[in-house]
């Protein structure tokens, strides 16, 4: 059974083959694009086992996309595919330093998760021997109304098996339209035991942007046994109830930073049930955050076992 579960939507990505205004661009590259299977296929690559929960249009996009988090070791025999709706689709646009997204998941498979697509036996397994986790994000529960009954079943199913409750805002403005889900993030951010989060989320949840302030926050109102800060290119800060530390960044050369955020979770997490040690977990999460960028895609540059054991002891591949 996996140690880590998941749950959330993956779309189909069209990425430009070239830079500039996508009436320009003629051709693309296929990809994969979700928080949640980012950092459950990052885990994997770690040797940590997970499954992913979620619902794909039953069409060749919906295929292409199971095809590939399965590829990567990831559990997906819990997938639902939705005959009556179609895969989400993202189309990225590359320009000088910055990459924008569009979106076309309007009424996707995924939008219509519900409870009922839970597995219990899942949740059982994953906390049987010792604690398991369950990851969300804030993406999940502003898709839909049946979405965030589905995540806050999730939660409560992972309580009822002992699994720790992992979260990463993940804010997604484009897709909140004219609703402010602050108070709901904000309110799993503080009923999660680990909490990974951007220093910009920070502020717009708790209106805070001092490190420690953020920590005590999260450490005397909520139920958090770790938390980490992320702060891009600068590093970032993880803690403890009994330890704070700042995390310098590893060094890389950036291609596009998207997926580095969900590259540190999954190395963060990876630390956390392999060693259990606060520093090491950190330093997993800045490695594992920094190689993510080197790729266009969001995944490709996450690193194997021994890809991350080699960039924590400094030493480099020989290539020729």
């Amino acid at each position: 059974m996996p140690q880590v579960i998941t749950m959330g939507e993956t779309m189909a990505v069209f990425t430009p083959c070239a830079s500039g205004p996508l009436r320009y661009v003629q051709d693309y590259r296929l990809r994969i694009a979700g928080a949640e299977s980012n950092t459950a296929i990052g885990l994997a690559k770690l040797g940590v086992g997970t499954a992913w929960l979620s619902r794909l249009g039953e069409d060749e996009f919906g295929r292409f996309v199971c095809n590939q988090i399965r590829a990567e070791g990831v559990d997906c025999s819990r997938v639902t595919f939705d005959p009556a709706h179609r895969t989400g689709l993202m189309i990225k646009e590359a320009g000088a330093g910055e990459t924008r997204v569009y979106y076309y998941r309007e009424n996707s498979a995924a939008s219509f998760m519900q409870p009922q697509d839970l597995n219990e036996g899942l949740f059982a397994g994953a906390g049987a021997e010792k604690p398991g986790i369950l990851h969300l994000t804030g993406i999940t529960p502003v898709l839909s109304e049946g979405c965030r009954q589905t995540l806050l079943a999730a939660a409560a199913m992972a309580r009822r098996h002992g699994l720790l409750l992992s979260f990463d805002p993940n804010i997604r403005k484009k897709l909140w339209r004219d609703t402010d889900y602050s108070p709901l993030l904000r309110d799993l951010a503080l009923q999660s035991e680990i909490v990974l989060l951007g220093l910009d989320e920070a502020e717009a949840l708790f209106g805070l942007r001092e490190p420690d302030a953020i920590f005590d926050r999260l450490f005397a109102d909520g139920r958090a046994r770790y938390a980490a800060i992320k702060n891009g290119a600068q590093g970032a800060w993880a803690a403890s109830a009994e330890r704070r530390l700042r995390l310098p960044p590893h060094p890389c050369r950036c291609v596009e930073p998207i997926g580095a955020g969900d590259g540190f979770n999954a190395g963060f997490l990876a630390g956390i049930l392999q060693t259990g040690d606060l520093e090491t977990a950190g330093r997993m999460g800045c490695v594992c955050g920094a190689l993510a960028t080197q790729t266009p895609g969001d995944i490709e540059g996450y690193p194997d076992a021994a890809q991350l054991r080699a960039a924590l002891a400094g030493s480099g591949t020989v290539y020729r």
